[in-house]
């Protein structure tokens, strides 16, 4: 593996972390809720009186995002090497362990350990660990 130091962009992924931060800090002072993508789409699944309106303005949000941005800019051409079976097989995967994790990588990393919350870092741990070693096997143990 090498690493293109012509596309490094520290300064841009810096911007953007701080934008994230600083938008679930807000999220949580102005509304007294977690910025996590399963909680908010779950609380649309099991809609309560006056608490539809937020949620689907947060999920339109993060869908449109990327379309206005999309007409003032290129978007990097996408390449995905799994055919349609694989990604359902992962979709849901990735739906049943948010479901068995009460939470997703969105709502535990960014949120929950900000709030040093203890089953959030046990969380993000098990994502993380989860993530090398499914890199680890794929690239050294079942490539060609």
């Amino acid at each position: 593996m090498s690493i293109a130091w012509n596309a490094f962009t520290p300064w841009s992924a810096l911007l953007g972390g701080m934008l994230i931060g600083l938008a679930v800090s807000l999220f949580a002072l102005l509304n007294g809720r977690v910025a996590g993508i399963s909680g908010i789409l779950g609380g649309l699944l099991r809609p309560a009186k006056d608490d539809v309106s937020w949620r689907a303005a947060f999920l339109l949000g993060l869908i449109g995002a990327p379309l206005v941005y999309a007409m003032f800019a290129v978007l990097p051409v996408l390449q995905i090497d799994a055919g349609n079976g694989a990604l359902l097989v992962a979709g849901l995967l990735v739906g049943l362990g948010t479901r068995y994790g009460s939470g997703c990588t969105s709502g535990h990393g960014v949120c929950g350990l900000s709030r040093l919350s203890f089953r959030s870092a046990v969380a993000t741990a098990i994502f993380m660990g989860t993530g090398f070693a499914t890199v680890f096997m794929a690239r050294h143990l079942f490539s060609a």
